[in-house]
């Protein structure tokens, strides 16, 4: 029985987009001839005979973690993430290498037109074999990256400064908006991470030792990238936590003006029960001058009380 990813490649209605990468010797491929291509995932059994019935099968019954190495070709997988476009949605990529062809295949025809501008914009430059253009092709992935976070840096320092200043709206929104952007970011970049620290130490004779020196190269550039994230996640964290500061601030702020509030009338209150007590004997009550004193001495407190506050910079 065929897994949920092998079902999606023969029905040819995936959720994810997948980028394959092949080579093979030409003993394996007799009358084959070496290529190189990009097509859409439905086109997938074209290019099928030139991957041998062995690895089709396993890509069609295999869920592939990373990267996996076999004695005729090797498997590397990862969700590809456009950080340069307002596309959130992963798009998951199966690469597949052995010695003779190269073979991009594409589910959607968005992402067939980017792998074929990506690959055409790398081989405009210098002619490449399959390892160098697949080297090129994850540092092409890289490319604007770095500048990328910085610039999220800043924005997310505005947001910061904005939000101290008491100037920023919908901080709430902001704040998770911005979380959800790092949490892709961190998954991208560590998959990436893992596949090149795999391939970096594989004994894999598919792949040359230049080519896994280069793929550590490309691990030590995603260890940046990480780091970078990590920073920007406490960055945002600070920020959340400055804005639950500042609404603890302005609760009790509110709390401070209802308790003075309290504290002037709370006087009056009792002076208003003291003589609502109707006792037969209360000479005040008959005093002529009694409303005009309670008056002068309810206003009196209430002066005085204000004075205080302001004394003790509460108002």
């Amino acid at each position: 029985m065929y897994s949920r990813l092998g079902q999606d490649i023969i029905k040819a209605k995936p959720i994810w987009m997948l980028f394959l990468l092949e080579t093979g010797t030409d003993g394996e491929r007799q009358g084959v001839d070496k290529m190189q291509k990009v097509l859409l995932l439905s086109e997938l059994s074209e290019v099928a005979p030139y991957m041998g019935p062995e690895a089709f099968a396993y890509i069609c019954q295999s869920q592939i973690e990373s990267f996996e190495g076999f004695e005729t070709f090797n498997l590397l997988t990862f969700h590809w993430y456009d950080i340069h476009s307002r596309r959130t949605a992963l798009s998951r990529i199966l690469i597949y290498i052995d010695k003779s062809n190269l073979f991009f295949i594409c589910h959607d025809q968005e992402t067939r037109d980017y792998c074929a501008k990506l690959t055409e914009a790398i081989l405009s430059e210098a002619p490449a074999d399959h390892e160098q253009l697949l080297c090129r092709f994850f540092g092409r992935l890289f490319r604007g990256d770095m500048e990328f976070l910085d610039q999220f840096e800043a924005k997310t320092n505005d947001v910061l400064t904005a939000m101290l200043s008491g100037k920023l709206e919908h901080a709430t929104q902001e704040v998770i908006a911005r979380r959800q952007e790092l949490l892709r970011l961190k998954r991208y970049y560590e998959q990436l991470d893992i596949i090149f620290d795999e391939v970096a130490i594989s004994d894999s004779h598919l792949l040359s030792a230049k080519t896994r020196s280069r793929m550590q190269i490309l691990g030590a550039r995603t260890d940046r990238y990480l780091n970078k994230v990590s920073s920007l996640q406490e960055l945002v964290s600070q920020i959340q936590e400055t804005y639950q500061s500042q609404l603890s601030i302005q609760q009790n702020n509110i709390m401070k003006i209802f308790t003075i509030i309290t504290a002037i009338f709370l006087p009056l209150t009792l002076l208003v029960g003291w003589y609502g007590m109707n006792f037969a004997y209360m000479p005040e009550l008959h005093w002529r001058y009694g409303y005009p004193l309670l008056a002068v001495v309810s206003v009196g407190i209430v002066a005085g009380l204000i004075a205080y506050f302001k004394h003790k910079k509460w108002l």
